[in-house]
């Protein structure tokens, strides 16, 4: 039994360096003397001990943050912008050999992609457009990233923070916009209402009479209205129809 003691050892240093097991979004890439065999898994993998050497990568979507990066824009105003990038590895083998550390570089990629595309818009370009910005920023990473066998599937500019006196010089346009607004709408209120008074005194001036009517039925109004006493002036000639049938009767 003492005898086959170290062969047991063996036998299991053996078993438990030459299987793997694999989930299902991993995948193995199997050195073999240094040279690269291929990508294995999921599921159970036999390596050959101590010749072969298997380094993991996960397939899973993952989630990198950009921390906050100070830009200068087009029109000279300096911002600081974050961002989240979403990328996976799409080829195992490419992840490993191509680049040291996959996760490190596409963070340092994205940081550097961030500041030299964001300079290159103006501040209000940067607040209004960020569907465009976003669209450029995922077109490069991903052009950049497919040598290493990464694929960038979105790129979302998180936060946009604005020095204090650019918030309130927009708070300020923002106002005046507002109030330009106003004024428009005021005005082409008064344009529509000009119109239609102008196309009222057209039909009340073909009958004299009707003006008399519409006057005395604004007195009714203003005197239904409010209990005070209003004097209004009367024109001589809106008496002028009743003074001229009256002599017509004589």
């Amino acid at each position: 039994m003492i005898v086959w003691f170290p062969v047991l050892i063996l036998v299991f240093f053996i078993l438990t360096n030459a299987i793997r097991i694999l989930k299902e979004y991993e995948r193995g890439v199997v050195f073999r003397l240094g040279r690269l065999v291929g990508n294995k898994g999921p599921g159970l993998i036999l390596l050959i001990p101590v010749i072969d050497r298997m380094v993991k990568v996960s397939l899973r979507i993952v989630a990198m943050d950009v921390p906050p990066q100070d830009v200068i824009t087009k029109d000279n105003v300096s911002v600081k912008v974050n961002a989240v990038i979403y990328f996976r590895v799409m080829d195992a083998s490419k992840a490993i050999v191509e680049v040291q550390d996959y996760l490190y570089a596409t963070s340092q990629l994205a940081q550097t992609t961030l500041r030299s595309i964001l300079g290159q818009f103006e501040l209000d370009e940067l607040l209004s457009t960020r569907d465009k910005i976003n669209e450029e920023l995922q077109i490069i990473l991903d052009k950049h990233t497919d040598p290493w066998g990464i694929k960038i599937s979105l790129v979302e500019v998180k936060h946009i923070d604005l020095p204090e006196e650019m918030k309130r010089v927009i708070a300020r346009q923002a106002e005046a916009e507002r109030e330009r607004r106003a004024k428009v709408i005021h005005a082409e209120g008064e344009f529509q209402a000009s119109e239609k008074l102008a196309e009222a005194a057209a039909v009340l001036g073909k009958e004299p009479t009707a003006i008399q009517l519409r006057f005395l039925q604004t007195l009714v109004e203003v005197a239904a209205e409010n209990n005070s006493t209003m004097l209004f002036p009367v024109p001589i000639d809106l008496f002028e129809p009743f003074m001229r049938k009256m002599k017509e009767k004589k």
